[in-house]
């Protein structure tokens, strides 16, 4: 009978575990990349479907809205290493100049519980494939007891009702110039409108009536001031079930999935300019990794009676890295899983990051183009060299032997450790 690794008998643990430390070693990277390629994305496509599932429970601080767990959608760009077949898969963004970028980009949009970052699904696809019709993907994971949270681009009228369908509560922000009549004013500030397609009057579709929270932020020195009024929609048309001013400060949760983003772009990623795999079926496996680091954190913060936004994703990534490294546990430990997870757990709340403060962050250019083409230099004649002189073994142009620039006609400059001195002449000197 197969025994599983925590369950061996305890005169059978100890030489178990020396004989498996003897001839296990860790498998380096190429090995990893062609396992992952002989074994392709489906398996692990089906195994982040039948794993990903909300991680908060009752006790987790901060996942909860009265009875509502808060989750968010939202999508993003990710670069992929230059390769034939990204580029043909996904496709290159093109510039205000009528170039490519340099690196192939795939399009990611996924829902997440803003209590822990968990995703609870994905939908991939190219670079030309909004991010509205990727979100029509992950729709099915959506379910009665959650209110979602999503930004004003997915605010249409055909994508809500899709949403609403699933019987979550949604919260998202519309645009400022959107046409809302209002059509009932509430006690708590907000009113009853309707939304509506553009198809609807063809198709004899009635209006969807929603609830419109409108806000403004204090002024906060930093922070640019919002030339109009915050404007949210949401399914729960009962001010006493969710006031407006809850769903104001609500709304602030959304960016917890930015912060999830931010893992994965930046951290898990590592120092690379993009993703390390080289074909469109691997970009998949990274989802999997965060997964599994995100419930170990969300095991963690339940033992220490925490909140998870206080533990660091870059101090977990690293205290599992370093036990594969050291240790060289992958999928087989030589000692019980539970002594494993309950060691790892206690290394990552060790140090907790502060309170999370209220924080605001404009949007910026993170990659800022050239406005002008780059024009090229018109080729320029060079002077002819005089003839070189011969001294102590080495050549000099321009410069009688033993004689040395004066120190008027000299510019020196640094260069790592390194310096050298160059003249006017066209002469160094090391």
């Amino acid at each position: 009978m197969r025994r599983s690794p925590g369950c061996w008998p305890a005169g059978l643990a100890g030489p178990w575990a020396r004989r498996w430390q003897q001839w296990f070693g860790v498998p380096s990277t190429p090995a990893i990349a062609k396992a992952r390629a002989r074994l392709g994305a489906e398996p692990l496509r089906r195994l982040f479907a039948e794993v990903a599932r909300p991680l908060a429970t009752p006790a987790t601080r901060g996942a909860w809205y009265r009875n509502w767990r808060v989750c968010s959608i939202d999508g993003a760009c990710l670069d992929v290493p230059d390769t034939a077949a990204n580029a043909a898969a996904f496709g290159r963004p093109a510039t205000h100049r009528g170039e490519q970028a340099a690196f192939p980009q795939v399009r990611l949009v996924g829902v997440a519980e803003c209590g822990t970052h968990a995703l609870l699904g994905a939908a991939m696809g190219p670079l030309a494939r909004g991010e509205t019709t990727l979100a029509r993907e992950v729709l099915g994971v959506l379910g009665e007891g959650m209110v979602v949270l999503a930004d004003r681009q997915f605010a249409a009228a055909w994508l809500w009702r899709q949403a609403a369908a699933t019987g979550a509560q949604l919260v998202w922000r519309t645009k400022t110039n959107a046409v809302l009549p209002v059509l009932e004013a509430l006690p708590d500030g907000s009113y009853l409108s309707q939304i509506t397609a553009a198809t609807d009057r063809r198709h004899g579709v009635r209006p969807t009536v929603v609830r419109v929270v409108e806000y403004t932020l204090g002024k906060d020195r930093g922070r640019q001031q919002q030339p109009g009024p915050y404007r949210l929609l949401t399914t729960v048309l009962d001010p006493i079930q969710a006031p407006a001013a809850e769903l104001a400060a609500l709304y602030h949760q959304r960016w917890e999935f930015e912060t999830a983003l931010d893992e994965l772009k930046t951290h898990q990623r590592g120092p690379g300019v993009v993703l390390r795999s080289r074909s469109p079926e691997g970009v998949a496996h990274m989802l999997g990794v965060h997964l599994a680091i995100r419930r170990l954190m969300h095991q963690a913060a339940l033992d220490a009676d925490v909140d998870p936004d206080r533990l660091s994703f870059v101090r977990s990534l690293r205290v599992v890295r370093r036990q594969v490294a050291t240790t060289g546990q992958v999928a087989i430990p030589p000692e019980p899983t539970v002594r494993t997870l309950a060691r790892l757990t206690a290394e990552i709340v060790e140090r907790l990051l502060p309170e999370r403060r209220l924080r605001a962050v404009p949007r910026v250019v993170k990659r800022k183009m050239r406005e002008l083409r780059r024009q090229a230099r018109p080729p320029q004649a060079l002077a002819p060299a005089d003839p070189p002189t011969r001294r102590g073994g080495r050549h000099r142009r321009g410069v009688q032997a033993g004689a040395r620039p004066p120190a008027t006609e000299r510019r020196s400059s640094c260069q790592g450790s390194m310096r050298v001195e160059v003249s006017d002449q066209g002469s160094s000197r090391f």
